[in-house]
């Protein structure tokens, strides 16, 4: 334990230098790296065809090649998903991180390179390792076990002669850590990988409550399915009880907001937070500051990052900005080119800097997940927001909720339809909706405006529905496991009238 702590130190003084090198050289370190990504795709069947050879700045990158959806970039994915070399990215491609289709209906196949693991999503993690050591300098984290919540594997049987692998990002990180990170974590891949999401909670739970837990890191909803298991079988009613030394929560893939008093409720008052944004694409930001929930953007682990004001997003020739021009409270949807041969790719977050000295952000949600029915352009920031407050002041709490539109009819405005799965209910609705209604008009002026006099939009109704209806709804659509989330808002009644359906047939 001694050399390891040892090994740690000098790892924690490594990392911290460099990351503070990027920090204070964000500009220059995303110039050098968009040209080494361009060098490197010049020979790739995608860099020919759009003449990588002769991009000689970033004008010419941004003129030469294509802003592109998944959509738009599935037949070249297809290629490397069947085996071929060379296509988007010079080096082999063996894993696909398989998103889980939040924003299409279609699985997504992202493919992680070598250099995506190692310069990116490991680098970070040292990273992030680092920055919590460095903030919290009496921790005994390296004193037990983090236990890492992760998905699963797939065979790639649509593929059959391929030598390709696919599963959720979290599963595909896990199956290639190096030695002396499984060594710090619980529970065995055997266990922490398997398809059976069901099962594999069960199992997590009985081996895992035996343990020293000092760390968790997962999706918060997920998270807590597992905490509760394993106080039920250790009869206990605070984590604490369990895992005494547990220190750290790792979350991210869903905002913390709507789960943070339901995680108070069970765990240790003096354990730690930290939020990262880590995606299937790439890992993007840490929270590097214990008093902020701020993320700090990571400008050197293999991603070039690109901008599009949200406004501008669904025009026919969007503005389309570099990191230098970003501007402090603008929301954005982000365009990533990186080291897994996704060129200029648009991944469907996006997200508003709170500070460009460095850089730091919030994620705001996703391009897909708004309502804007009406004109009111709600985003999930708002929205996940607005509800913390009406929980907050009216001393309830929640496990899950997705919100739509009520169309405008005859009779009718149009509204916004809330349905919430309460842990304990306000014991006034109307004064919990009132809440939720003046917070999302004090955070978004587009939904005071629809809201004003009822002119456009009405008040939103919120229904209560049944405990385990959200869970039935995602078995029910194989959405169950770590990287699947519940929908937070729609443009549509599509996922509203599914959970109606499952309440009348009785079925959660």
């Amino acid at each position: 334990m001694y050399l390891l702590n040892q090994s740690f130190n000098w790892l924690l003084k490594q990392r911290l230098s460099r990351l503070q090198h990027a920090i204070e050289n964000p500009i220059d370190m995303q110039a050098t790296l968009l040209h080494t990504l361009i060098q490197k795709g010049a020979q790739t069947e995608y860099g020919q065809q759009f003449s990588y050879h002769t991009i000689a700045t970033k004008q010419h990158f941004k003129e030469q090649v294509p802003i592109c959806t998944y959509e738009e970039l599935y037949p070249y994915i297809e290629k490397v998903l069947q085996g071929n070399v060379n296509v988007l990215w010079p080096t082999p491609i063996k894993w696909f991180a398989k998103s889980s289709g939040t924003t299409n209906d279609r699985s997504k196949f992202i493919p992680v390179s070598t250099e995506a693991l190692k310069e990116g999503h490991y680098k970070a993690g040292k990273d992030m390792l680092a920055i919590y050591l460095s903030n919290q300098t009496h921790s005994q984290l390296l004193h037990g076990k983090n236990l890492a919540m992760g998905g699963s594997l797939y065979t790639n049987s649509f593929c059959p002669n391929s030598d390709t692998k696919y599963g959720d990002v979290s599963a595909v990180i896990m199956k290639n850590l190096p030695l002396w990170a499984k060594w710090a974590s619980t529970p065995g891949l055997d266990i922490a990988l398997l398809e059976n999401w069901e099962e594999k909670l069960e199992k997590l739970a009985q081996i895992t409550a035996q343990e020293n837990i000092t760390s968790i890191t997962g999706i918060p909803t997920w998270l807590l399915v597992l905490l509760n298991k394993v106080l039920a079988i250790k009869q206990a009613t605070n984590i604490a009880e369990v895992w005494p030394m547990l220190e750290l929560f790792i979350h991210g893939g869903v905002s913390f907001t709507p789960y943070k008093d339901l995680f108070k409720n069970i765990a240790s008052p003096n354990i730690h937070y930290m939020e990262v944004y880590n995606a299937s694409e790439g890992f993007f930001a840490i929270q590097d500051q214990i008093n902020s929930s701020e993320l700090l953007l990571l400008v050197d682990h293999g991603v070039y990052y690109e901008f599009i004001p949200i406004e501008e997003l669904d025009t026919p020739h969007p503005t389309v900005i570099d990191l230098g021009d970003v501007k402090v409270g603008q929301i954005y949807a982000l365009v990533i080119t990186t080291n897994a041969g996704l060129w200029r790719y648009q991944i469907g977050d996006t997200i508003k800097f709170t500070s460009t000295a460095p850089y730091r952000i919030k994620i705001a949600g996703r391009t897909k997940h708004f309502i804007n029915a009406f004109g009111e352009e709600l985003v999930i920031d708002n929205a996940d927001m607005a509800i913390a407050d009406a929980c907050i002041l009216t001393g309830t709490t929640i496990s899950d909720y997705t919100a739509g539109p009520n169309y405008i009819s005859d009779n009718k405005k149009g509204q916004h339809e809330w349905l919430i799965e309460f842990v304990q209910e306000p014991t006034n609705l109307d004064e919990f909706t009132d809440i939720l209604d003046r917070k999302l008009q004090e955070l978004n002026s587009d939904y005071e405006a629809k809201r004003y006099k009822d002119f456009i939009l009405a008040k939103p109704v919120i229904r209560p529905v049944p405990k385990g209806v959200f869970y039935t709804w995602m078995k029910k659509n194989n959405k169950l496991g770590n990287q699947n989330k519940v929908p937070r808002l729609f443009n549509s009644r599509k996922y509203l009238d599914e959970i109606y359906h499952l309440i009348q047939d009785n079925v959660y």
